[in-house]
């Protein structure tokens, strides 16, 4: 008689939904400390996962509501924290959801987040920022690298721009593979955003410019920005991209869009 297959452990990493699960004591604390909460703060967690860091967040005295995909880890989630008041599930797509229909202002956010829409997450939570107070964030270290580049850095880029013209960003610490299960190739890195006032980059026509400046990265400004009426007027476009800080991409957004 051939053997049965062993069924699947439904709370095992699914490659799908980019998972590999914080099981470090020690990380999950210092993310609670970077989050400088108090009790009773409100804090909605993007992937919660087994719980791990829900249970840090309980700990500190915050309400958590905790953002899930995953229904195998809804259900386990939902069981794992049924006598926990100041527990609740939202069973969602963060890219999909609204952080204004899930409370109202203030919060904080904090959130593992599965490295292959964390950009995607970061570039929602940029349009939604006055809601909430700060944000601390997980990501692949390259990714944070390029989050955090400042001018002449050469991971400086379009999303260095936009996330920086939203958001001061603190770099808190790294993470190594060993502290996740499954372990990834790649260290992590956790990072603090506090969210800065409405300005120019908000507004598509001035994200288009930065992406089109950005669109050649060998080239000059006087290539890639070839046909944008003015910009001459503005900047030395000799230079190159990277080589300008946010004050003057702002000064170039605001004189052309």
């Amino acid at each position: 008689m051939p053997n049965a297959r062993r069924p699947a452990n439904p709370l095992a990493a699914k490659k799908r939904f980019g998972q590999n699960f914080l099981v470090d004591r020690n990380v999950l604390e210092r993310i609670v400390a970077a989050a400088q909460l108090t009790p009773g703060d409100r804090v909605i967690e993007i992937g919660p996962g087994r719980g791990a860091l829900t249970r840090e967040l309980l700990a500190a005295g915050s309400e958590v509501w905790a953002v899930e995909i995953d229904r195998d880890l809804q259900r386990f989630l939902e069981n794992e924290f049924s006598g926990e008041h100041n527990f609740h599930l939202v069973p969602r797509d963060i890219l999909q959801t609204s952080l204004s229909n899930l409370l109202d202002p203030p919060f904080k956010v904090v959130g593992n987040l599965p490295y292959n829409i964390s950009t995607a997450i970061l570039e929602r939570l940029a349009a939604e920022r006055s809601l909430f107070t700060d944000a601390v964030l997980m990501f692949q270290r390259e990714v944070a690298m390029r989050l955090l580049a400042g001018p002449d850095d050469p991971d400086r880029g379009y999303l260095s721009i936009i996330a920086q013209a939203s958001f001061e960003i603190e770099k808190c610490f790294d993470i190594g593979p060993g502290a996740f299960r499954p372990s990834p190739k790649v260290w992590s890195t956790v990072l603090r955003f506090i969210p800065r006032p409405d300005n120019v980059f908000d507004r598509a026509e001035a994200r288009s410019l930065v992406s089109k400046g950005f669109s050649q990265r060998r080239k000059m400004l006087r290539n890639t920005l070839k046909g944008v009426a003015g910009a001459e007027d503005v900047l030395d476009l000799s230079r190159r991209a990277e080589s300008l800080t946010l004050e003057e991409w702002e000064m170039l957004a605001k004189s052309l869009v």
